[in-house]
């Protein structure tokens, strides 16, 4: 249905294309301005933020997070193994998804969730074993709010997304005016799934009470992260999210605005994890090197198939896959260069491509790289 990249380097945009309809209904038009859902690169930048708390000496990244949750946060199989901030992120914490198990109503708990041991990996402990998971997320935003007593949307707001002067939001939740009348509405198998907004804000933006109820009023810090979809609800234009690639190109500064230390985003961005033949799920040799919410590609060694370029060349960030669409934002650290894109109109399970990854995004990848070439 719509296909949007944009090429950057340090410096600023290199150039950008954008085919197809933000709304179908419509018939309007998309543009590289129009923000969309994309799915887990919100992680990259739920994790920006923590880098923040870290520098700002409210949270260390190696410490056992239950003090700050203020209950004890184990896998019951290893309930003497301490889970960290750093193995949340970088999804080696244990914890595990069932079905939307990250998609916890307004009026229940985090911790409540947890208590289920289906949440958790009985076989491997915290700390070593790589499995994605949406789940350590919500987590990581309830951290958030314990440590700053904010709610969780605001504080990225606040804290990550305004010093990027980026109009984006999370669920929705306050983004301007002009971002929801072009929000990208999502089709999946040729049915519309999320954000038909048709220029108006949604009623609710949180998760909503098993009874259907959003009275937000209810919201307790550190209660229930999952209200706002850190672990992929971010909505950003592809234009936004290059410029967040251009952060962390600069080394953690855009436009003379310092967001994180060159120390920082060098901690973001180096692996935490690397595949060795048996030490993660690689999801068919999707995920082989993982930092703090972000990839490192292509790793090079057995079993792995994470090159969807096709070139070789190492690249760092994090793709998105959800309700017809799957985007991606890479920077080349090398070369100093990156691209972000996305598109929309999928079905649930679009062919795979040359690589891991779907023929629909490695086509969407390639054809922005293409654009630094010019």
């Amino acid at each position: 249905m719509a296909q949007v990249g944009v090429a950057f380097d340090q410096g600023g945009e290199v150039g950008s294309f954008a085919d197809g309809l933000a709304d179908p209904q419509s018939s309007r038009a998309i543009t590289p301005d129009d923000p969309a859902r994309v799915a887990s690169i919100t992680k990259l930048f739920v994790a920006i933020g923590i880098m923040r708390l870290v520098e700002q000496g409210r949270l260390d990244l190696d410490s056992d997070v239950s003090a700050k949750l203020g209950w004890r946060l184990r896998n019951p199989a290893f309930p003497a193994r301490p889970i960290s901030a750093r193995m949340l992120l970088s999804h080696t914490s244990s914890v595990r998804d069932g079905i939307d198990y990250w998609a916890i109503p307004l009026g229940a708990s985090i911790e409540g969730s947890v208590a289920d041991a289906k949440v958790w990996d009985d076989r491997h402990p915290p700390g070593g074993y790589f499995t994605y998971s949406n789940l350590n997320f919500p987590i990581l935003a309830s951290l958030v709010e314990r440590i700053t007593g904010e709610r969780f949307d605001r504080w990225m707001r606040a804290e990550v997304l305004a010093p990027m002067r980026l109009d984006a939001c999370l669920n929705w939740s306050g983004c301007s005016d002009e971002a929801i009348a072009r929000a990208v509405v999502l089709m999946q198998d040729g049915k519309t799934v999320r954000d038909d907004l048709g220029g108006k804000r949604p009623e609710c933006p949180a998760v909503p009470g098993e009874d259907g109820s959003c009275d937000l009023s209810r919201w307790r810090a550190g209660e229930n992260g999952a209200l706002f979809a850190p672990q992929g609800g971010l909505r950003i234009s592809a234009r936004g999210l290059a410029r967040a690639g251009r952060m962390l190109l600069n080394g953690g500064t855009l436009d003379g605005v310092r967001i994180l230390s060159p120390q920082s985003v060098d901690t973001l961005l180096s692996p935490a994890w690397r595949f060795n033949g048996s030490n993660g799920d690689t999801d068919h040799g999707y995920y082989c090197s993982y930092g703090l919410a972000s990839q490192q590609m292509p790793a090079r060694m057995p079993g792995c198939n994470d090159d969807p370029a096709g070139d070789g060349i190492g690249r760092v960030g994090h793709s998105g896959d959800a309700y017809g669409l799957r985007s991606g934002l890479w920077i080349d650290r090398a070369s100093r260069t990156g691209v972000a894109y996305f598109v929309t109109g999928l079905a649930e399970s679009p062919p795979r491509g040359r690589s891991a990854y779907r023929t629909a995004e490695e086509a969407a990848l390639t054809r922005s790289l293409e654009l630094l070439r010019r």
